[in-house]
């Protein structure tokens, strides 16, 4: 199995005050994309992505556990100390996209994450899995049915995936994947 690391580049930033005052800063839009090449020469079908997005979204998301850190790590697992965000929806559309939703915390890279937003950065979000790969049409390499996400959004600055960017709003290594 190979790690995967795909870019989103069409994300939007918002604030919400909270009853105390404080403010949660979230970043919305599309996460991923299907039934559509990448910059990376990758592509994911339609079946292949709902599957593992439901899993996601069961396992992970309704848990409070679906977290994204700021850059991609060199590795496929989750380094707390380097969260900077935590991923509460996903949601399949019939365009090729799944938009999903994940507030900034208060971490010290949510806090990178945050200052650069709030400074108008162009952030990306890019997808980080495990899964294997077949050579299809073109040379485009077709991600297969043992695909997992690690992470549905980590925040980077060079999103592969042509819709992935944050805009701010204020208001490749080879890893093993053993299942046991």
């Amino acid at each position: 199995m190979k790690l995967i690391l795909e870019l989103q580049e069409d994300i939007s930033c918002i604030t919400e005050e909270k009853e105390d005052g404080k403010k949660n800063l979230f970043i919305e839009g599309v996460f991923m994309q299907y039934d559509t090449p990448n910059r990376n020469g990758r592509i994911y079908s339609k079946p292949i992505m709902e599957k593992e997005v439901n899993r996601y979204m069961n396992e992970v998301v309704n848990q409070k556990r679906a977290y994204g850190e700021l850059n991609h790590p060199q590795g496929p697992q989750i380094n707390l100390d380097r969260v900077s965000h935590i991923i509460e929806s996903l949601e399949m559309s019939n365009g090729g996209k799944v938009y999903g939703k994940a507030r900034i915390v208060e971490t010290p890279m949510g806090n990178i994450a945050k200052g650069l937003l709030e400074g108008g950065a162009n952030l990306g979000v890019s997808t980080r899995g495990l899964g294997s790969l077949k050579e299809g049409k073109n040379g485009i390499m077709e991600v297969q049915e043992d695909f997992r996400l690690v992470t549905a959004a980590d925040i980077v600055a060079d999103p592969s995936a042509p819709q992935a960017f944050v805009k701010g709003i204020m208001e490749n290594a080879e890893w093993v994947y053993c299942e046991k």
